[in-house]
């Protein structure tokens, strides 16, 4: 991704794709004969800004090691929406945050400096506080470099390479085109990243909750989905096993009817028989409401959070996936919560709440798993037969 070049007593870095060689010649005026060393492959996320999509940034969000807070630097800080996900940085416990104050071209150096100082003031008490503030211009590729240096030191978090992989669906595709033959035709693809375990070519793979079905008495159960791996890569890069960190594409011989349009999201994959229970009832513990709503402005009498309230509805975030729930049951700082879509997780992940607010879900609070009614799983058959 980067490289660091001595120059005097400073570092130089460089962003290049992952097709890039590992030594490219640097491009840096007066190093023309140097060799760039790479430093590290970094996958980007990109976060939808919007109110509206508040959850598929939470989604995104779950598999992150890191990520950038953006400020416009002709704008007040903070900003409604900015207020909003730092909120949701400081429940997702995201430890490597680098602050980016962009559009410095367009103001002055004082108004720019004022700035600073009111960002600074904005992240006291909070996860970012010791975060760098990077005064940038990305129309004028200006301080580019600092941020790629600033990247290249994030610490890399230990990886499991030894437990059952597992791996969180964020996206979906069909890749066939319109008209494709039969003979031509390729698998379901799902992207995400793997948070623990090996993924390799020719794997036999489940993904759970998979398909919902109903048994002759109304009960309503998940058939889960089993495949094989027929392809891994990163970017244009075709891969024998994937490993933790960064986002993969894997191949599937499953029906590409299965994967078109997103509709995996939230479903996770990992070996037949390794995944967790598929809840759709969660009791949820440990619940901690914001004293006050942030993003879009509301009324004064609209900020406040109020208590979960029997009956009502909320959108809940796990991992992943994003689903509807009924609340059944609260007594003190727990709940339990009908879902509207079952979700495949286990005991102890944590869970962010949105609430219905002037016609969007607005971040209201997080908890924690306590227990759960499960939905029946049919046995894996000893001869899985794949979906093709």
């Amino acid at each position: 991704m980067a490289k660091p070049l001595l120059s005097g007593q400073s570092l130089v870095s460089r962003s290049y794709g992952s097709a890039k060689e590992d030594n490219p010649p640097c491009d840096v005026p007066g190093f023309k004969n140097c060799k760039m060393k790479l430093l590290r492959h970094i996958s980007f996320v990109d976060c939808p800004g919007h109110e509206i999509l508040m959850t598929r940034m939470l989604s995104g969000a779950t598999i992150m090691d890191g990520a950038f807070l953006l400020i416009a630097a002709n704008e007040s800080c903070p900003q409604p929406q900015t207020l909003e996900h730092l909120s949701a940085v400081d429940i997702l416990k995201l430890q490597n945050l680098i602050i980016l104050q962009n559009k410095v071209d367009t103001i002055q150096q004082d108004q720019a400096r004022n700035q600073y100082k009111a960002i600074r003031e904005f992240l006291k008490g909070t996860v970012a506080e010791g975060a760098p503030v990077v005064p940038i211009s990305a129309q004028l590729n200006y301080n580019i470099d600092a941020v790629c240096e600033y990247i290249a030191r994030i610490p890399i978090p230990k990886r499991d390479f030894v437990s059952p992989p597992r791996m969180v669906v964020i996206r979906s595709f069909d890749v066939n085109k319109p008209g494709c033959g039969i003979d031509d035709m390729k698998g379901g693809v799902v992207g995400g990243s793997i948070i623990k375990g090996v993924l390799k070519v020719n794997q036999m793979v489940e993904l759970r909750p998979g398909i919902l079905d109903k048994t002759a008495d109304g009960k309503t159960i998940c058939r889960p989905i089993y495949s094989r791996i027929v392809s891994l890569f990163a970017e244009q890069n075709k891969l024998q096993f994937a490993v933790p960190g960064g986002l993969i594409g894997v191949g599937t011989s499953m029906d590409p009817s299965l994967s078109r349009s997103d509709m995996l999201v939230g479903q996770v994959l990992g070996d037949v028989g390794t995944l967790p229970e598929v809840y759709i009832e969660l009791k949820i513990r440990k619940i901690k409401l914001l004293r006050r709503l942030v993003g879009v402005e509301e009324k004064e009498s609209e900020k406040h959070v109020a208590n979960l309230v029997k009956g009502e509805v909320l959108m809940l975030n796990i991992l992943s996936m994003a689903t509807g729930a009924q609340v059944i049951k609260v007594r003190n700082n727990s709940a339990k919560l009908q879902l509207t879509a079952p979700v495949c997780t286990g005991i102890g992940e944590k869970v962010v709440l949105s609430r219905r607010v002037g016609g969007h879900w607005r971040l209201i609070g997080w908890g924690e798993i306590e227990d759960g009614v499960a939905l029946d799983v049919p046995p894996t058959p000893a001869d899985i037969l794949f979906t093709v």
